[in-house]
């Protein structure tokens, strides 16, 4: 496994393939980012992750300096998962002057949901993943799809640029009670993490809901919400929307979407200061 730490010298090594793979991860690697890799490996001819995390990302008052950083166990598990090269450059080679231009998401996709509790994250997103596009020039690319909206919003990206890159999700990767593997999981402590399944409880109970014939979406999102709020959870948001925008479901469409798998539910709240965030296709 080869490690790179500049685009120059990323480039001409990629020069000699004509069919890169490419995973983005920010690092601190479980098993799910694993699988991703995995899933990567057989679709190019070489297959390249990159380690960065990305400031442009994070809101002033959210945890960039402290976001888990292991580089060492990092590297070790992506070479045993097949890895090729591990492109992991700094802040100064990725971002040598202040990033001027950035790569603004529609709002009606993008400040809603994750993008209204925090404004300007798809814009980092967004731009942070259009530049590492532009230095690895992959011909694939494998996002998780436990960040749902994050896989749509680099999806439309890539579609409405034209970008030659085909845009795939990785299924979510859960523990055994079904908790969403998460690098946030780490700041859990032992009672938190013991709580912490009833967020994926929660949305299967959603979802059951709406195969049972439930129509008021309103009512089923309140009685999510007052249920977390109840164990002592802060919720952002638990509701159902259309898989394909984003956005809320009539009630008149709920019985079609169902039988065309279009629903999909999604998740996030904060269990003491961790925010953890999960879906689930319907």
């Amino acid at each position: 496994m080869k490690i790179i730490k500049t685009i120059s010298e990323l480039r001409a090594y990629l020069g000699n393939f004509k069919r890169p793979a490419f995973v983005p991860t920010m690092g601190n690697l479980h098993a799910g980012h694993l699988a991703l890799v995995r899933q990567a490996k057989p679709l190019g001819d070489v297959l390249v992750v990159s380690i960065f995390v990305n400031r442009l990302q994070f809101l002033p008052h959210e945890d960039f300096d402290t976001y888990p950083r292991t580089w060492q166990a990092d590297c070790q598990a992506l070479e045993q998962a097949g890895c090729d090269v591990v492109f992991a450059p700094s802040e100064q080679e990725l971002y040598p002057e202040p990033q001027g231009f950035k790569v603004h998401p529609p709002a009606e996709l993008a400040d809603i949901l994750e993008g209204h509790f925090r404004p300007g994250f798809f814009v980092g997103v967004s731009t942070v993943v259009m530049k590492l596009f532009a230095c690895v020039q992959p011909r694939v690319a494998v996002f998780g799809q436990k960040d749902y909206q994050q896989l749509m919003v680099i999806k439309r990206m890539a579609q409405q640029f034209a970008l030659p890159i085909e845009v795939l999700g990785g299924p979510t990767l859960r523990a055994e009670d079904g908790l969403a593997l998460s690098s946030r999981n780490n700041y859990l402590s032992a009672p938190e993490r013991a709580e912490a399944v009833h967020l994926s409880q929660a949305l299967q109970h959603m979802a059951q809901a709406l195969r049972d014939g439930v129509t008021d979406v309103a009512q089923l999102e309140q009685q999510a919400m007052a249920g977390l709020t109840a164990r002592g959870w802060q919720p952002d948001y638990l509701v159902v929307r259309r898989r394909h925008d984003l956005q809320t479901p009539k009630a008149a469409e709920l019985a079609d979407l169902l039988t065309h798998q279009g629903l999909v539910v999604l998740a996030a709240a904060r269990l003491g200061s961790t925010r953890l965030i999960d879906n689930l296709e319907v």
